[in-house]
């Protein structure tokens, strides 16, 4: 009688080389996030002190070659160029998933996929029943779809959680592909009146960028002017600039050749990621994220029909969305939930997905454009619902942190010192053959202790 087929894991434990990759990619973006937060609260209490006057004032300074079409504010900087960079990592980061990663087998990109769907549909869905309901506005119903993975794990590594790597994978894999459709997104519907020559030369230069990549030439000397030119087109095209860094970041090669340790997409993402995470996405927090924040504001939020879809759309809709379709996917592919997990801890890291704070910040400024009140009171939604996320899954993830640290140190030992984790290699004799030999020195050293004890021991009880 044959075996039965075992059911497919979901979840599952990471391989070695998604694991190393993930806690690489994973500890810049911790550092970025911390970075993230403490310019949001720098950008809170410099909108809400006596030096109120002057944050409006430096955000709303512009500079830059007006000849150029890039006369613009430091805020807008901030948005269009800064996050560039930003996406551009996002573009790299999708583009080695793709060919590479979890996301190049088609079964196991379905669970990331779906959830990341659902965790987008839900959320808009939320905030357009509100406003339907409420008489409010539906252009900010992209507004709380967005993942931001820098300041969920910012609030990770503030309340000391240290999550499995099968979790920290399913949190990092959700916001690749959220912030796929979220570019879309932006392309797609705030793209403004085009400006088919200044596009035309975009495409052109992002053909040269191919074509330099594709014939393998070296030098950011080349690369780096290149890159701002293309920036610089796209924004005068009416596309949003930032979809030129996804375009460039999608073009770089992420798979390894023979002798290769990393490839090119990977070395330069591992260059570029710091720069996104500590600098250009901090800065745009500190010129964004600066509301005013008074009881009336507040209450505003939970008054107005648009604000209040932003708050329910992250803390309700992405929870539901994300939760429901990973176990829809789980339940019609008949798989299981990996060893050691449960559905609460899919549900605790749902709820931390509705942290949505850069790009939901970037597409409110970019759906209310044209009221700056209402974007204001916007930001404020997102800030107050990115906050109840966060505490939220601050309290379920706490339940759960003995457990969490138990596996996670269990991942991370490596009793024989090779720079692998045990746990990795429990079907090779050689690691066996190392641990018995270290035990065995071990329990030799314990038995000398023992016979120095015994004889001092000994020596102490003669009488003098």
């Amino acid at each position: 009688m044959a075996a039965p087929t075992p059911r497919p894991k979901v979840l599952a434990r990471l391989s070695l080389t998604e694991r190393n990759f993930v806690v690489n990619a994973l500890r810049t973006e911790t550092v970025g996030g911390v970075l993230l937060l403490l310019a949001a609260i720098a950008a809170l209490i410099w909108a809400n002190t006596p030096l109120k006057d002057s944050y409006e004032s430096v955000r709303t300074a512009h500079l830059g070659p007006g000849a150029l079409g890039l006369d613009l504010s430091v805020q807008h900087w901030a948005a269009d160029g800064l996050l560039a960079v930003f996406f551009f990592v996002a573009g790299a980061e999708l583009k080695r998933e793709l060919v590479a990663g979890d996301l190049r087998d088609p079964k196991a990109a379905m669970l990331p996929v779906i959830a990341a769907l659902c965790g987008m549909a839900a959320p808009a869905l939320v905030y357009l029943l509100v406003n339907t309901a409420g008489g409010g506005s539906a252009d900010g119903w992209a507004v709380p779809t967005a993942t931001d993975i820098a300041f969920a794990l910012a609030v990770l590594a503030v309340i000391g959680t240290s999550l499995p790597s099968a979790l920290r994978a399913f949190l990092l894999t959700l916001a690749v592909v959220d912030d796929l459709f979220a570019i879309l997104i932006i392309a797609v519907f705030f793209t403004g009146e085009l400006n088919f020559a200044a596009l035309g030369g975009a495409a052109a230069g992002l053909a040269v960028f191919w074509l330099l990549l594709r014939r393998e030439v070296r030098g950011w000397y080349l690369y780096v002017p290149l890159a701002l030119v293309i920036w610089g087109l796209m924004y005068n095209s009416g596309v949003h600039a930032t979809i030129a860094g996804v375009a460039m970041g999608l073009m770089l090669r992420c798979t390894r050749r023979e002798g290769e340790e990393r490839s090119p997409g990977e070395r330069v993402e591992h260059l570029v990621r710091p720069v996104s995470a500590g600098l250009a996405v901090p800065l745009f927090a500190l010129f964004s994220a600066g509301v005013a924040v008074s009881g009336g504001a507040l209450a505003e939020v939970f008054g107005t029909p648009e604000t209040l879809g932003v708050v329910l759309g992250l803390v309700v809709g992405k929870t539901v969305g994300i939760f429901v379709g990973t176990w829809l996917t789980a339940r019609f592919t008949r798989a299981e939930l990996g060893e050691e997990l449960a559905w609460p801890d899919v549900f605790a890291v749902a709820v931390l997905a509705g942290i949505g704070f850069t790009v939901s910040l970037l597409i409110g400024e970019l759906a209310f454009t044209g009221d700056p009140a209402l974007t204001e009171e916007v930001k404020a939604a997102v800030l107050t619902g990115s906050l109840i996320a966060a505490v939220c899954a601050t309290v379920l993830l706490k339940i759960r942190n003995a457990r969490y640290r138990g596996m996670y140190e269990d991942e991370e030992r490596d009793e024989d010192q090779d720079g692998i984790p045990d746990i990795y290699e429990t079907g090779d004799p050689e690691y066996h053959l190392r641990m018995a030999e270290l035990l065995e020195k071990r329990a030799a050293e314990h038995r000398r202790r023992a016979q120095v004890a015994g004889g001092g021991s000994a020596a102490d009880e003669r009488p003098a």
